[in-house]
């Protein structure tokens, strides 16, 4: 697809500064600036974020996702001089995005009562491993440790070994996203009043928001649920089940759903069965009857058992590698992968911006910025007014 021309999106005219690096802040200005929002980001003058080389050997192609729809400025927030540019750009936003440990944006002098001071109705995006209160608010954090502390962790993965991860950023993208949900809702708000105020999106918390009964399980009845591998305890049939040529996921722990499935596998009788007769009774019998429904599909082929249970009503799907995503005629028709010309990267494929608006679409407008700092005459003179021979000396002195 060649690149949008026109920005629709329900976010024009909203301006960001994002000044985080790595997976959580430019995650939410990714899809702020999805959403039509104008995405300035200030990277460190040199290598910049070091999300740019992040990627499978050679290939750091994230950052083709990550920083689509964005410019890229460069300032040194370590010396007072690119602190002041970092400030007097901040003037001119609605929404500022930062993932620094707590304190750091008020060592430079950036503390949230500072940029109100100059800009009242700016909204503050804070992401952070604990965050911005609490007694472990000062320490590191990644998002793999408040996908721990949140309780992800411990329940994921076989049960006779250790705790296993996603084969995501979990945690940065759910603090990314809430952090986005909270900058909309103060939007909501500056309109209405004029106020501007801090969204603290912590790792941990946005881990927590996803963890469903969890805690009141165990507050209630002092249940402590644990790792069960492919399966929900008590939930089934639903699981991922071996054909002749490979793997299959099957849902059908509903009653009338069941009974569907019992068709579909030529043993109508099972529905009626006092072993599963109801949901209850098949969480009692769930791997006897796994066990049943895998020896009935090991005789047939992935695409044989996906006919029979579309045929039948039954929710299923493939075990989707990135191969069938882009051969997939259902993700081709919604457009949810696209083809982005790229100078660079020949028949470059993402994800689509998401989600979807029927009045103000979304849209990619801009690739990645290719050089730290490529937008530095524009975005500074135009908003700051610092001309050519201000932006060579302050070049020359690392400050950009």
């Amino acid at each position: 697809m060649s690149l949008a021309t026109e920005n629709m999106g329900p976010l024009k005219g909203i301006r960001v500064v994002e000044m985080g690096q790595l997976i959580a802040g430019p995650f939410c200005g990714q899809l702020l600036g999805d959403m039509g929002a104008e995405v300035i980001k200030i990277e460190p003058p040199g290598k910049g974020d070091p999300m740019r080389d992040w990627g499978r050997g050679d290939y750091p192609l994230w950052w083709e996702v990550v920083a689509r729809n964005k410019q890229s400025v460069s300032a040194n927030l370590r010396l007072p001089e690119g602190q002041e540019l970092a400030r007097k750009l901040i003037t001119t936003a609605d929404i500022l995005i930062e993932n620094f440990r707590p304190g750091t944006l008020e060592k430079w002098g950036m503390s949230p009562e500072a940029l109100h001071a100059d800009n009242p109705g700016l909204i503050i995006v804070r992401v952070s491993g604990y965050g911005q209160t609490g007694p472990y608010s000062d320490r590191a954090g990644f998002g793999g440790i408040g996908e721990a502390m949140g309780g992800w962790r411990n329940i994921v993965g076989d049960p006779d070994r250790a705790p296993s991860r996603m084969g995501v950023s979990i945690g940065d993208t759910l603090a990314a996203t809430f952090g986005c949900m909270g900058a909309l809702a103060a939007l909501r708000h500056r309109d209405a009043t004029g106020e501007g105020q801090v969204v603290d999106s912590a790792l941990y918390e946005a881990v927590l928001q996803v963890m469903e009964s969890l805690i009141p399980d165990y507050s209630v009845f002092g249940y402590v649920r644990e790792r069960t591998g492919s399966v929900l305890p008590g939930i089934a049939p639903s699981n991922v089940y071996q054909c002749n040529d490979g793997d299959f996921l099957i849902g059908a722990n509903q009653d009338t759903v069941f009974a569907r499935l019992c068709i579909a596998m030529g043993e109508p009788e099972l529905a009626q069965d006092s072993r599963y007769v109801d949901h209850i009774s098949r969480g009692r019998n769930q791997k006897e009857l796994d066990v049943r429904i895998e020896s009935w599909t090991r005789g047939l082929t992935v695409a044989e058992v996906e006919k029979l249970m579309n045929e039948h009503g039954v929710p299923a799907g493939r075990v989707y590698t990135p191969a069938d995503m882009i051969a997939d005629p259902h993700i081709a028709a919604r457009e949810a992968i696209v083809d982005v010309d790229h100078p660079r990267w020949a028949n470059l494929k993402m994800q689509a911006p998401f989600p979807r608006f029927s009045k103000t679409p979304t849209s990619i407008r801009s690739l990645a910025p290719h050089r730290v700092g490529q937008d530095n005459s524009e975005i500074y003179s135009k908003l700051l007014g610092v001309d050519a021979e201000m932006l060579a000396v302050m070049r020359q002195a690392g400050i950009i």
